[in-house]
């Protein structure tokens, strides 16, 4: 009976551990038998990367910034709460489609530009992992006519309608870096898109003559160089409101 006893207690706890691992954005995934290799392949693969660059293991926050015209996607982690974000690495997206400037409308081709967080982690996409963004936001909704239109992901495969792609080595990395800090508790993972680098004057003086006499997309534009030049100088989120016309502002 002692023995009965002690086996159903192994099993209650196996079971009981098995199902909060299962809740845990790590245990999900591992559920999935084509991410599980590739999860652990990351893993070890990240720690390593991190190791050579002095950072911490595993980043409990993580930040992503893309850029249109130079064709990248940042990644930037930190550890507290109070910490500054420190860059871990840039990769180049593979694929654009569209032009400078927001996304306004449903099957424009435009990848989005403003704040946005994942909303989304999807290990059973075409594009072989994505993680989707939450656009449209309240702006986007408020600024467009007609259909925004949707589903706009961070993903692999290095195709694009309006997406963010990158090799599908690097989506395994920034998927499980992803997986890794909401597993931690952030539950907002911010990416901001912007059309440019601002500081680099090839890039500031392409937007300038995109953009020419566009008042609303010039006013537009500014609230992203503003927070863009906010984060460069405290390596800190910059806090961004949206005002009754749909505009960002920031704080």
């Amino acid at each position: 009976m002692q023995l009965k006893s002690l086996i159903i207690q192994f099993l209650i706890l196996a079971f009981a551990t098995t199902a909060l691992r299962a809740q845990t954005y790590i245990g999900i995934q591992e559920t999935n038998a084509r991410l599980a290799p590739l999860i652990k392949g990351s893993e070890d693969t990240l720690k390593k990367q991190f190791e050579a660059k002095g950072l911490k293991w595993p980043a409990k926050y993580i930040y992503m910034r893309s850029f249109k015209y130079e064709k990248e996607l940042e990644i930037w982690v930190k550890n507290d709460i109070k910490d500054t974000f420190q860059l871990f690495k840039v990769y180049k997206v593979c694929r654009t489609s569209g032009k400078m400037g927001p996304k306004r409308k449903e099957g424009d081709m435009q990848v989005p530009e403003g704040f946005y967080y994942i909303r989304q982690f999807n290990p059973n996409s075409n594009y072989h992992l994505a993680l989707g963004l939450d656009y449209p936001n309240l702006s986007d909704r408020m600024k467009c006519a007609g259909p925004p239109g949707g589903d706009i992901y961070i993903h692999g495969s290095c195709v694009s309608v309006g997406c963010i792609p990158i090799l599908d080595n690097q989506i395994e990395e920034v998927y499980m870096l992803a997986a890794i800090s909401r597993q931690q508790g952030q539950d907002y993972i911010p990416v901001h898109i912007y059309p440019i680098r601002y500081d680099q004057e090839k890039s500031a003086l392409y937007l300038k003559a995109q953009i020419r006499d566009d008042k609303d997309w010039d006013r537009f534009n500014t609230t992203l160089q503003s927070s863009y030049n906010y984060f460069q100088l405290y390596h800190r989120l910059p806090v961004v409101a949206i005002n009754s016309r749909g505009d960002y502002v920031t704080k």
